[in-house]
């Protein structure tokens, strides 16, 4: 959807949408409009007993000799209490409300009555990344011509007095959205189009943005005995892959930034294979990776200061011939020796090289990595927040208050050398599943082996990467879920 700003003043025709305080506030805008259609608004306030309560509406149809088709009124409870989160997603409820309305084209006064914490500028801008973000959606294998298959919507222009604010506040946001839709369409893809070569095909797209991309392929990787990594894949007929994206915003020579994520691509779960039902989602166990691609689009298009590394790890899982099996002994590229006894627990085999590999190359001031993990975290959070366990107190409080910000909130849960006993093994150093008990735990402290003491954050994304709550903002299977979080993370605390 395309997004313009324009001068606040009164349309003589088309779709508008107004906002209304709590109490039926009308701004001075509001007024004038309501003035242009002959008192139409207040009556139709008045009669249908509209109070301006957050997220309530009013669709007033051909109001008055105005000229304009129609004017919904959104109310924005208490101007006072409002944040960028509660603007963000009101775009969004104001993009899903123009949808049904089967207007191509849609004014937005984002003006209101009473103070507010936030600018002008900043109001406007914060409806136009939610209006993004929720109208984004993946059709393109759909091949009907039934208009209901796509939002209505394709622009939307948001009127206010702070034009030039808003337009440079936008900007960053506008990124950000193209980054989270990045990330999303990666999840939706079916696993027969994105499998690990095409899906580096597609991160390599990110330099025409400015981002240095490398990728390593399998004969590489046995170079740098990557073999847990290459053992996960060893059953597909597709190649695996390993990519490596550089941002560098920031002053030459500094440390930089490191984000790991899981890549694969199709899990069946291998020779330990997964029950038919529900298998399907399993494109999506690449939600990780999408993240780590999709935030390194954000980074880049926003021009951030700072230097940032994306580092994914792209494999099928499938059972053949040429699998691993269950009692396997890999050795990583850490050296340390690993005993497969599910197959199914793949993507920490994949994380323990890509995560070894990214610590002993670029020596980060910190690695976080995204996987969909472990079922176990649904079982625990659901899918309300994701699951943290980390080693450095301060990376976790950072990236918990950074959650309520945005809205894609974390939860930590513990690490311990009880829990870290439980994946010791006889034969070898230590074994991929823990068992049942504590099974998210066992997964994070199995990865924690292979970080190498440097500042670490694991989130398991299970309940969020994919077939997550639908909000305001996300509409679509594939979520996008931890590109807004992160990069809120690098604006906040790590740019100069």
């Amino acid at each position: 959807m395309k997004i313009k700003f324009q001068a606040l003043a009164v349309p003589s025709s088309g779709t508008l949408v107004i906002l209304v305080a709590d109490g039926a506030k009308l701004s001075t805008f509001g007024k004038s409009v309501d003035k242009a259609t002959g008192g139409q608004l207040g009556r139709a306030i008045k009669t249908a007993e509209f109070t301006g309560k957050s997220d309530s509406s009013l669709d007033v149809v051909a109001p008055g000799t105005s000229g304009l088709d129609r004017v919904i009124i959104f109310g924005v409870g208490k101007p006072g209490e409002l944040t960028g989160l509660n603007v963000e997603l009101l775009g969004g409820s104001i993009a899903g409300a123009l949808a049904t309305t089967k207007s191509a084209n849609a004014l937005v006064a984002a003006d209101i009555a009473g103070s507010t914490k936030l600018d002008e500028g900043d109001i406007a801008a914060l409806i136009a990344s939610g209006m993004r973000l929720r109208t984004y959606a993946f059709n393109k294998y759909k091949t009907g011509k039934d208009d209901k298959k796509v939002p209505h919507l394709k622009s939307a222009t948001m009127l206010t007095g702070a034009l030039v604010a808003a337009r440079k506040a936008f900007r960053p946001l506008d990124a950000i959205a193209t980054g989270v839709h990045m990330a999303r369409d990666l999840v939706n893809e079916p696993a027969n189009i994105l499998y690990p070569v095409e899906f580096a095909a597609r991160a390599k797209q990110l330099t025409k943005l400015g981002v240095q991309v490398e990728v390593l392929g399998e004969k590489q990787m046995e170079r740098l005995k990557m073999d847990a990594l290459l053992g996960v894949g060893s059953g597909s007929v597709r190649e695996s892959r390993l990519v490596v994206m550089r941002w560098n915003g920031g002053p030459k020579g500094e440390q930089p930034v490191a984000f790991v994520g899981k890549g694969v691509t199709f899990d069946t779960g291998g020779i330990s294979i997964k029950p038919s039902a529900g298998m399907e989602d399993m494109k999506g166990d690449m939600g990780g990776a999408a993240c780590v691609t999709g935030l390194m689009a954000a980074i880049a298009g926003r021009k951030a200061n700072a230097n940032v590394i994306g580092v994914i790890g792209l494999v099928e899982n499938m059972p053949d011939g040429k699998a691993q099996r269950p009692g396997d002994v890999v050795t990583s590229m850490s050296g340390q020796t690993i005993a497969v006894l599910n197959t199914d627990a793949e993507g920490r085999l994949v994380l323990a090289d890509a995560l070894w590999y990214t610590q002993k190359r670029f020596k980060p001031k910190f690695m976080i990595d995204l996987a969909t993990l472990t079922g176990a975290i649904l079982v625990t959070l659901g899918k309300e927040h994701a699951g943290l366990f980390s080693n450095n107190d301060e990376l976790s409080e950072r990236l918990h208050a950074l959650g309520e910000e945005t809205g894609e909130k974390v939860w930590r849960l513990p690490l311990g050398s009880a829990y870290d006993k439980l994946i010791d093994h006889e034969v070898a150093d230590v074994k991929n599943t823990g068992g049942r008990l504590a099974g998210s735990i066992t997964a994070a402290q199995f990865l924690q082996r292979f970080v190498n003491k440097v500042p670490w954050v694991h989130l398991d994304v299970a309940g969020m990467a994919m077939a997550a709550n639908k909000t305001a903002i996300n509409q679509s299977w594939g979520s996008g879920w931890g590109v807004r979080l992160l990069d809120r993370l690098v604006e906040r605390h790590y740019e100069k």
